[in-house]
């Protein structure tokens, strides 16, 4: 999530018996991907220079996007500097008291510009009444840097900022058949598909070793839009405020806390905020491990107790 600089000290289960545990295949195909995409991309184009400091590029946000675990930052994903460009792939995994959620994708920073994002989610329910819920998403991201740049403007107040959208799309509903549900507008919501607009900012204090980053976003969606997006109690875009604070105790850790407004459009969905406590690991350039606590809020009316539990994400990429 972070970066480490001259002069600086450093800087998300299936059934309930796999907690802590990735899909194997998964992680597999992560790693397979990278090593792929470098040796492809030798061949075409010039080889990614690793230009940005250590974490410059953040970790894969849960939607996708680069950035903090929960919400984007202004930050361009990968380590291309403004003359080359840089990719990943990640799979994470949330597991909560009720719920498991699983998001894989890959990531492309373009001359420390642009970056395209596609991301899909698989939620899941392990008690009852929603044991056999499933739930699917994908998501389309692009971000594009505007102004500032959050390393080298030192001697500036102005921050890196950068505006982004995520479209999404929620696939049929699983588990939810005896109950007559097969997708979410059943549900109450207006639409299974909808766009999230955000524009951030993000500075990094080097003296200090800080990282702060505020996100506004544009929202109709329901659980990010696992549950669809707009509702019976209302359907139209509504501004939420994200950020994220972050402390790099080396060139290689860092910890920080993130805080997500949700809107609650869904009677049947007493939707919370979010937040999260993390740490996060980067033992190289093509490497990043993080872990964090989250707390999701209530999830529906049918288990309607706080979700918390544990995030952890593996990114691997240049």
């Amino acid at each position: 999530m972070m970066l480490s600089g001259a002069g600086n000290p450093g800087f998300k289960h299936h059934k309930q018996g796999d907690k802590m545990q990735f899909h194997r295949s998964a992680v597999c195909a992560t790693l397979f991907y990278c090593a792929a995409s470098q040796a492809v991309l030798a061949q075409s184009f010039p080889q990614p220079d690793l230009g940005k400091l250590t974490a410059t590029g953040g970790v894969t946000q849960i939607e996708g996007a680069g950035g903090g675990g929960l919400t984007p930052w202004a930050l361009i994903t990968g380590y291309g500097s403004r003359d080359s460009y840089g990719a990943n792939a990640h799979v994470a995994t949330v597991g909560t008291n009720d719920y498991a959620l699983q998001t894989d994708g890959i990531a492309v920073g373009i001359a420390d510009r642009v970056e395209l994002s596609l991301a899909t989610q698989t939620f899941s329910g392990h008690k009852a009444p929603l044991d056999q819920l499933r739930l699917r998403m994908d998501i389309l991201g692009v971000k594009v840097k505007l102004v500032g740049d959050a390393v080298y403007d030192q001697d500036r107040a102005l921050p890196q900022i950068a505006i982004g959208a995520m479209a999404k799309r929620t696939h049929r509903i699983g588990g939810l058949g005896a109950l007559g549900v097969t997708g979410a507008t059943q549900l109450g919501a207006a639409s299974d598909h909808g766009i999230d607009y955000y524009a951030s900012a993000t500075k990094i204090y080097l003296d200090q070793s800080i990282l702060v980053n505020g996100t506004l976003r544009l929202t109709k969606a329901n659980q990010m839009g696992l549950l669809g997006f707009g509702g019976d109690r209302r359907d139209s875009y509504r501004p939420m405020l994200e950020g994220s604070v972050a402390y790099l105790f080396n060139r290689k850790t860092v910890a920080g806390v993130e805080y997500r407004m949700k809107p609650h459009n869904l009677s049947v969905d007493d939707e919370k905020a979010y937040y999260d406590a993390f740490v996060a690991w980067f033992p190289t350039k093509y490497l990043s491990i993080t872990a964090a606590y989250v707390s999701l809020g209530d999830i529906t009316i049918f288990n309607p107790k706080r979700q918390n539990g544990y995030y952890l994400s593996l990114q691997a990429g240049f």
